[in-house]
């Protein structure tokens, strides 16, 4: 991979793109990629009269919106490491985070800042109200003086007009560290994940030269991921923002009802999701017509056709304009996947995760093999460790200029997390097919060995627990030497049916037969225990796993 500059990429678009619009909030304000670029000058002014120095960490932590980009962006333009930061994240974790990243600059909004306690964060300098770009905080009277003089100050610097030949970002190089990403993940605690522009750079190749090479300048993207994880912050903003995209940020919470409302009136040409969006558009939308029509569709003349209304019917839902729907961050319900396959909808699912910035596994809908997570992406490899990685799972490991530094402050981590050939170990199992499409089996750290020692991935007998009517969700989990499965039902659908919560309980409890029906014996369900709400969750929608083991 030929390496260049991400900051310089970024200005050149800026350059090129000045007046068209860069950021919006859904239903609110616009910033062209000038005002962008005004903004965020303001913001290198008064970094450097703060002190603040390159390779600084500058923490941000807020709901999406047209200004958490522009703080993003203004960090990393300035030669500064930013440090994106969950805005669900409880105050004591924010603060041990700002403090464990070295962070002299929290930009923050007025809800999380409410709960937050600057003598907590003792190495901050300034923090900054993202909304308006007010100091709520600073270290020192002299730092006061800088916002209130900040227009004044830019006037000296641009006394005429500010206009394209004013940008000059700073030029940043391949092994430079770009971003330390904290992710919660579902095995525990939150690493600090340095990326290094390399990293950058490779994912924004790969997303123009083989993901989405037809999109262009002017085109647009609903973003409804956190910005604060890889995910999103790659593929719903950064990328876009080389290219002269449109982003539209949900700054609300991103309900189906909001998103499919998005959807409908700014018809995206590229859609980024998890599966979980797709999976209740499914179990909500198209299921019962599809129960209904199943009669209709063994008819060898009738059946295509109500496949393909389906098909039509479902790409108008998002918009009608998208080249495909990229889904990530998790599992995908295999029914759910095989029905779409067969309708011809075009969806793909990768493989990635913050490690690698996020891209490892991809390949476009029409490539697409159902079950798989796609092909080693543009610039990357992957090896399964196994004796036999057709047919035996092992460990999904990965190679290439996406994989990350190591973890922030964690050098026995970054150890552990690097085979002694310089292959980065994710940590999932995986086979790969003759034609190199991984197949993935399941996290290793949630593997359960049957009675037997046959290997059991509670992710696939989840999928299977999760196609019977009324399971929103299920986690299977071992206990006490067999195999549990924790559910959470649609209560509100059961009460909507007319059952009481006794009779709901006993239902859903009774499918237990019907469930091993379906599973192998060395995975049989013992057992059945309902969730009265909600599983907690990861920003990417997985069931935060290490809060419910029970061995």
């Amino acid at each position: 991979m030929e390496f260049k500059s991400v900051n310089k990429t970024l200005q050149e678009s800026f350059i090129r793109n000045w007046d068209r619009p860069a950021l919006t909030n859904y239903q609110g304000m616009t910033l062209a990629y000038r005002e962008v670029a005004l903004r965020i000058a303001k913001l290198h002014i008064a970094f450097e009269q703060c002190g603040l120095k390159k390779g600084d960490k500058v923490a941000i932590c807020s709901r999406n919106q047209a200004n958490w980009g522009v703080s993003f962006l203004a960090a990393i333009t300035y030669g500064a490491v930013a440090v994106p930061i969950l805005h669900e994240f409880k105050p004591g974790n924010i603060h041990y985070l700002v403090n464990h990243s070295d962070s002299r600059v929290l930009f923050v909004d007025d809800v999380i800042w409410e709960g937050l306690q600057a003598e907590e964060m003792p190495d901050l300098q300034v923090v900054v109200q993202i909304n308006t770009f007010k100091f709520l905080y600073v270290a020192s009277e002299e730092l006061s003086y800088v916002r209130e003089h900040l227009n004044e100050e830019f006037g000296k610097r641009y006394p005429d007009t500010f206009g394209q030949e004013d940008l000059n970002y700073y030029e940043d190089s391949a092994e430079e560290l770009a971003i330390i990403n904290y992710t919660s993940g579902t095995s525990g605690f939150s690493k600090g994940v340095m990326l290094p522009y390399r990293a950058l750079y490779s994912n924004i190749e790969f997303a123009a030269k083989d993901a989405c090479p037809m999109l262009k300048a002017g085109m647009n993207v609903v973003s409804m991921l956190p910005s604060a994880h890889m995910y999103g912050m790659m593929f719903e903003f950064l990328f876009e923002m080389t290219i002269g995209m449109h982003v539209h940020f949900l700054s609300r919470v991103p309900s189906p009802k909001i998103i499919m409302q998005a959807f409908q009136e700014i018809h995206p040409d590229i859609i980024i999701a998890v599966p979980l969006v797709m999976e209740k558009v499914y179990k909500s939308k198209l299921k019962p017509l599809i129960d209904k029509t199943k009669l209709y569709r063994r008819i060898p003349i009738l059946g295509p056709t109500i496949e393909k209304k389906f098909c039509t019917e479902l790409t108008n839902s998002f918009g009608g304009q998208f080249e495909e729907v990229i889904l990530g961050g998790a599992a995908f319900n295999p029914e759910v996947e095989k029905f779409l396959h067969k309708i011809g909808f075009h969806y793909t699912v990768g493989y990635g995760m913050t490690e690698c910035a996020p891209i490892i596994g991809y390949a476009h809908w029409d490539k697409v093999k159902v079950g798989s997570a796609g092909r080693a992406a543009l610039n990357m490899e992957i090896r399964i460790d196994s004796d036999d990685p057709r047919n035996i799972p092992g460990e999904v490991q990965v190679k290439g200029p996406n994989v990350c530094l190591g973890y922030y402050r964690n050098e026995e981590a970054t150890k552990e997390s690097f085979t002694d050939d310089g292959w980065f170990r994710t940590g999932d199992m995986g086979i790969v097919d003759e034609d190199g499409y991984l197949f993935l089996k399941g996290r290793s750290k949630c593997m359960v060995l049957g009675p037997s020692g046959q290997n059991i991935y509670p992710e696939e007998v989840e999928a299977t627990i999760n196609n019977f009517v009324y399971v929103v969700d299920s986690l299977v989990v071992e206990d006490d030497g067999g195999l549990t499965a924790l559910i959470y039902p649609d209560w509100h659908q059961g009460e909507l049916d007319g059952f009481t919560r006794a009779d709901f309980r006993k239902r859903i409890c009774g499918l237990l037969p019907a469930i091993n029906e379906e599973l192998p014996k060395y995975a049989q369900i013992k057992k059945i225990e309902l969730m009265p709400e909600d599983f907690e969750r990861t920003p990417k929608k997985s069931i935060k796993r290490y809060l419910y083991q029970r061995n």
